[in-house]
């Protein structure tokens, strides 16, 4: 038996609820109390009590609704339509990734480069059961450390975590990095930008390692790599190479057994699958890049029956409830947010970016070289709307590609970029350059004062470093050289909140921000449960609008 909505009047209040249904369920409701009649106001109210479940019955033309589950094939005048069962934003991922991590939720904040993740950050999620991810990347040692040392006051036997990103032409200071997490006894970093596993992350993951009673491997130190290509998950899925751990022993900085255990366990703990992001991006689309690595990690696990395997988690695009939703229901063990972090009040990006960000649309993002690996070629996704960095910064990329050094550059050229770009001479950007990197890294400048187009290089990466640093701190006449990392989960959750308190950015706390985005998956997540039992409910009633919760 089919039955059908059609027969019921278009002025039933049922209607503004339900478009239609075509199912016939055998099970019969025999709640205790009358069921409430079914409106969009009772329906949402019941399906954000999370810890109940709601049924939708159906006796002759009068739909209701109940949280009673009491269901029997016996014949009653209730019919059962459909239901949903308890759930929770908690019940989102995989429970051992909250485990190990001791947070509530499967949801953590990822790193932004320059402090942009801050200390504030860091505390402010690990306070409220999420894990946070201190942007490290672009800072000296003394501010990682002192980064440290106020998030350990703050989040005493709470979750947290420090990035530690690729340095490949400043290897030194991953390398010091990796000195003060080890000194400080840092338990998890996120590792970002890597294309092949380097002495410093092997140096990290094995001095954490040491062997159980019962002969198991205690990992001390964790890792969570953030990758976008299958050549570079498998690096994080396989141990450690043999080669580096021998060398490390052999120096004397790991143990013999600490090389040994390290051949038993993978690299990385979980991998972040970072899609179409902010920041550097391969701009890949998750729903292909997600469960390929997924199925590569089962390749790997069958093949070293590693005791945990390895967990697979989704970032890029994560800033609304159906994208996480979308994440969750793909396999993700737990989801990464990004962009969206940037623009609440913790992050340490001025008030004029956290404006632009607020404001910006889903377009509104551009492709631009990479301080970083600008010498690669390679390129981070930046805001566009509000700032014209994208565009000098390809056109630096364009200059450097073409000449060999900035002798060579046309006069009329160079005139331009010193006006528009620098606003300094070349020459005077080449004595502030040195003056930075006598501090930060020496050899940079020995290798520029041996190799010209090296020299160019630190030049324009002059310009590209200072550019986030102008965006961080709000420097006055440099707006329009603002480099703000973003991807375009910005503009979509600037679509979702508009018209709410999440609108404007002074509102936007980060653990409001991330609860809001895991309960309102889990409002769909219900409403959908219902509907795969035969309904159809009308768009108003499938949208989920942010307000503050009890």
């Amino acid at each position: 038996m089919v039955d059908s909505m059609s027969a019921y009047s278009k002025t039933d209040k049922t209607n503004q609820v339900i478009q239609s249904f075509n199912t016939h369920n055998p099970l019969f409701w025999h709640g205790t109390q009358m069921p409430q009649s079914l409106s969009q106001e009772v329906l949402s109210s019941m399906l954000r009590d999370f810890s109940q479940p709601v049924i939708l019955v159906r006796n002759d033309n009068q739909l209701g609704i109940s949280n009673e589950l009491s269901f029997s094939t016996v014949r009653n005048e209730w019919e059962t339509l459909s239901f949903s069962l308890p759930f929770s934003a908690e019940s989102f991922g995989d429970p051992v990734f909250q485990k190990t991590y001791g947070v509530k939720y499967s949801l953590y904040g990822g790193a932004m480069a320059n402090g942009i993740a801050s200390a504030d950050f860091v505390i402010a999620l690990g306070q409220a059961g999420f894990m946070g991810s201190f942007g490290a990347g672009g800072l000296l040692p003394h501010q990682i450390e002192s980064a440290i040392l106020k998030v350990q006051e703050s989040l005493i036997a709470k979750p947290y975590a420090f990035n530690l990103i690729n340095s490949p032409f400043e290897p030194s200071l991953e390398e010091r990095a990796v000195e003060l997490y080890l000194k400080h006894s840092v338990p998890v970093i996120e590792a970002s930008a890597y294309l092949t596993i380097t002495r410093s992350l092997v140096l990290y993951r094995a001095s954490g390692l040491s062997q159980n009673s019962d002969g198991s491997v205690k990992i001390s130190n964790r890792v969570i790599a953030k990758v976008s290509r299958k050549e570079v998950a498998i690096k994080f899925l396989e141990p450690a190479p043999s080669e580096i751990l021998n060398q490390l022993k052999e120096e004397r900085k790991i143990t013999e057994e600490q090389a040994r255990l390290a051949l038993q366990v993978p690299m990385a703990d979980d991998i972040t699958v970072e899609a179409d992001s902010g920041g550097h991006t391969d701009n890949r689309p998750l729903v292909c890049i997600l469960p390929a690595i997924m199925r590569l990690r089962d390749q790997v696990q069958a093949k070293n029956q590693y005791p945990e395997p390895v967990r697979i988690g989704a970032a890029g695009g994560i800033a609304t409830p159906e994208s996480a939703l979308a994440a969750f229901m793909m396999g993700a063990a737990f989801v990464v947010t990004g962009s969206v972090n940037q623009s609440c009040l913790e992050s340490s990006a001025s008030s004029h970016s956290k404006k632009l960000l607020a404001q910006m649309e889903m377009t509104d993002v551009a492709m631009a070289p990479a301080s970083d690996m600008f010498e690669m070629g390679v390129k981070v996704q930046v805001l566009k709307r509000g700032t014209m960095f994208a565009m000098r910064a390809q056109k630096l990329f364009e200059i450097y590609s073409r000449y060999e050094s900035i002798e060579e550059i046309p006069p009329q050229e160079r005139e331009k970029l010193e006006s528009t770009v620098f606003k300094m001479t070349l020459d005077a950007v080449w004595d502030e350059c040195k003056i930075f990197f006598s501090a930060r890294d020496p050899k940079q400048i020995e290798r520029a004062n041996q190799n010209s187009k090296a020299k160019m290089a630190l030049v324009f990466r002059w310009y590209l470093g200072l550019s986030s640093r102008w965006s961080n701190i709000g420097e006055k006449g440099r707006e329009m050289d603002y480099q703000i990392w973003c991807g375009p989960s910005m503009g979509a959750f600037n679509d979702w909140v508009r018209g709410s308190y999440l609108e404007e950015p002074e509102n936007r706390k980060i653990a409001d921000v991330s609860l809001q985005i895991l309960l309102g998956a889990a409002y769909i997540y219900r409403l959908n449960s219902l509907e795969s039992q035969g309904l159809r409910f009308t768009q108003e009633t499938r949208q989920y609008f942010p307000k503050k919760w009890n």
